[in-house]
């Protein structure tokens, strides 16, 4: 039975194409037991971050109806830059997104657990069965060996690290810096570690559940507020960095501009690293207003990932390895390794 791997990464499409993609992580059972219904599909898996959409199948032809599936679900018309895998392919593909090969930020560390959750999603939706069993339960032995025996991670492997790389790069050091944290998910709890270590005291913590925001608040020493409060905050606010798991907009060009009249032509640097986008784009186009998304943090991942490219070649020797070792999958016939969709 073949397991096709289907979907597409920050590597070649971009936010506005992958947000319209993106799975709410509680419309994922839903989604997945849906999937797994089609026929053709025996075994699946959805893989959603704000980096990729992958969609991992087993079945009597997993390809055909994994794409049609996606399509129907979203309205989706025309081509979109999906690439497939399938078998050892699938195989080598998954080893290295788990061992943070295929990421933005080479070595990362966040998509280990995200895949990990994604695979316990699908388990307990019952819609995973042999193949796909064995598949990434091996997969999360091949992140952790690569982990363990290379430098893969040596320097900022998260998303959020590098988010608040370019807050230090725009005003120097943090310590004078005020910092509103949108979201207290797991991804905003990162980036507030980051700030600490790199000496932010002042931040503010905003989010849908004040408890949560309560809570992750106290373990910065920062102070929470209630969301509809967060806009009467902006004025005093140097950095916000947004990454709440609204499926719309959150931040509009009328939370900004009645706050930059306080401001007295202080910049306001927002940093979007959720999909989908938490910021309408017109916010950009503000005066004094400076605008990063997900996309934008590349270049600053690209100064780390040069770093780091002489490890990738002992990492993909180990995932050779292990692919070979699976006796239900065979790597492609010179032997390599997928490619890894990585930026040209």
């Amino acid at each position: 039975m073949p397991v096709v791997c289907l979907g597409l990464s920050h590597s070649n499409a971009p936010v506005e194409v992958r947000e319209r993609l993106a799975f709410a992580s509680r419309d994922l059972p839903d989604a997945v037991a849906s999937l797994s219904s089609q026929q053709g599909i025996s075994e699946a898996v959805i893989v959603s971050t704000c980096n990729r959409i992958e969609i991992y199948a087993a079945g009597d032809s997993p390809s055909p109806a994994v794409e049609s599936w996606l399509r129907l679900r979203f309205q989706l018309d025309g081509d979109l830059p999906f690439f497939r895998h399938t078998d050892g392919d699938a195989a080598s593909h998954l080893f290295a997104v788990v061992s943070g090969l295929d990421s933005m930020v080479l070595g990362e560390t966040e998509i280990f657990g995200q895949v990990k959750d994604a695979y316990s999603t699908a388990h307990s939706s019952g819609t995973t069965g042999r193949l796909l069993n064995k598949l990434f339960q091996h997969s999360f032995r091949v992140g952790k060996m690569v982990r363990n025996s290379t430098d893969i991670q040596r320097g900022s492997t998260s998303v959020g690290s590098v988010a608040v790389e370019l807050a230090e790069k725009i005003f120097g050091d943090l310590k004078e810096t005020r910092v509103m944290l949108l979201g207290a998910g797991d991804m905003s709890r990162r980036c507030a570690q980051s700030l600490q270590s790199r000496g932010a005291s002042a931040i503010v913590v905003s989010n849908r559940s004040y408890d949560r925001a309560v809570e992750l608040a106290a373990e910065m020493s920062g102070r929470a507020i209630l969301f509809d409060a967060w806009p009467a905050e902006v004025a005093e606010t140097d950095v916000i960095i947004s990454s709440t798991a609204a499926p719309h907009t959150v931040i509009h060009p009328d939370h900004v501009l009645p706050a930059l009249r306080r401001r007295r032509g202080r910049p306001l640097f927002i940093i979007d690293i959720a999909v989908p986008r938490d910021v309408d784009p017109a916010v950009n186009n503000i005066p004094g207003v400076y605008l990063y998304d997900i996309d934008a943090l590349e270049s600053i991942a690209g100064e780390t990932r040069a770093r780091r490219e002489q490890e990738i070649a002992r990492c993909l020797a180990i995932i050779k390895d292990q692919v070979r070792s699976l006796p239900l999958f065979q790597p492609s016939p010179d032997g390599a390794p997928s490619p890894i969709h990585r930026p040209a």
